[in-house]
């Protein structure tokens, strides 16, 4: 599936797109209503179906201090979208220049003359350009004048509430990792380098496979049942894993730490997936390291059960 940045030359191949355009973080099941419509559309008329995301997410742009929020990193929205049925992901940069942008300018210059788009699908809720001055109603009327239709997809509920991804974030800063995963349709997943540590699970007898958490959101700090997937090969794998500061250890130090089961090899340098299943208990100090050995077989032993 191709990549662009807005700032791209968009290929011929892609113009009269319809551009499924939001950010799109988490790509949830509100999000894949949104994205389906576009491609449902695009394929009733013979035309490539595009996603449109932010990145960086505006709120990290305007509010550079505020902590990790991403559910998803770039390259997984990529993979998301193709496999939604996605011919193109456009990732609009979002700089001064594009937050300076008007509503109108946005989709006159840049949906319109620059992506040559045909047609845009969004959520009713979703806003852009400057201020946040444009919606629905600027998409509808500016994009009237410049051969661009606009339809929009309303909230979809889940449980009693609308699924957005504030409330899969909720979920994970307590834990909940059921409600994320049905609101998510997959498990919350973390992706990353695996980075040399202080070998005190190697230490302890359990090996860990460190990732640095960057730009993901924190969910509640504790021991987890996860699945892991090496990315350059596919290997599936199944573990547990600390999320946290290591409060036994000094000096703290923020890491994921799986450890995977029945696992031979050398992970340093690999790229993997950690998927959060289950939340087994909170992060604990412990008076000494037999304890805390004791409770990790504890907890390995209760991820098998969960996970088998």
């Amino acid at each position: 599936m191709t990549r662009l940045s807005h700032r791209e030359k968009v290929p011929e191949a892609l113009h009269g797109a319809i551009v499924a355009l939001g950010n799109f973080d988490g790509f949830h099941i509100g999000h894949q209503h949104v994205v389906s419509a576009a491609v449902e559309w695009a394929q009733a008329e013979g035309r490539p179906a595009v996603v449109a995301t932010f990145d960086p997410h505006p709120v990290r742009h305007f509010a550079p201090h505020v902590p990790p929020f991403r559910l998803t990193s770039l390259e997984q929205r990529h993979e998301l979208f193709r496999e939604a049925g996605a011919a193109a992901m456009l990732v609009f940069d979002f700089d001064d220049a594009l937050a300076a942008m008007s509503a109108e300018a946005f989709v006159r210059d840049l949906l319109a003359g620059h992506i040559g788009a045909a047609g845009v699908v969004t959520g009713e809720d979703f806003t852009f350009g400057k201020g946040r001055g444009g919606n629905v109603d600027v998409l509808r009327t500016v994009g009237a004048t410049c051969g661009i239709e606009a339809r929009a997809i309303g909230p979809v509920g889940s449980g009693g509430q609308v699924v957005s991804s504030s409330r899969i974030r909720d979920a994970l800063k307590a834990g909940d990792c059921d409600t994320a995963t049905r609101l998510l349709t997959r498990p919350f997943t973390v992706r990353g380098e695996v980075i040399h540590g202080d070998k005190r699970g190697r230490e302890l007898g359990y090996p860990t496979a460190n990732v640095d958490m960057g730009s993901y959101i924190r969910p509640r700090f504790g021991i987890y049942a996860v699945t892991g997937r090496v990315i350059a090969t596919g290997q599936q794998l199944k573990g547990a894993a600390n999320l946290g500061v290591r409060p036994s250890f000094d000096p703290p130090k923020e890491l994921l730490e799986p450890f995977f089961f029945d696992f031979e090899g050398d992970l340093y340098g690999q790229k993997i997936d950690v998927a959060f299943h289950h939340f087994l208990r909170p992060e604990a100090k412990f008076d000494d390291l037999d304890a805390l050995k004791a409770q990790m077989e504890a907890d390995c032993e209760q991820a098998r059960k969960l996970l088998a």
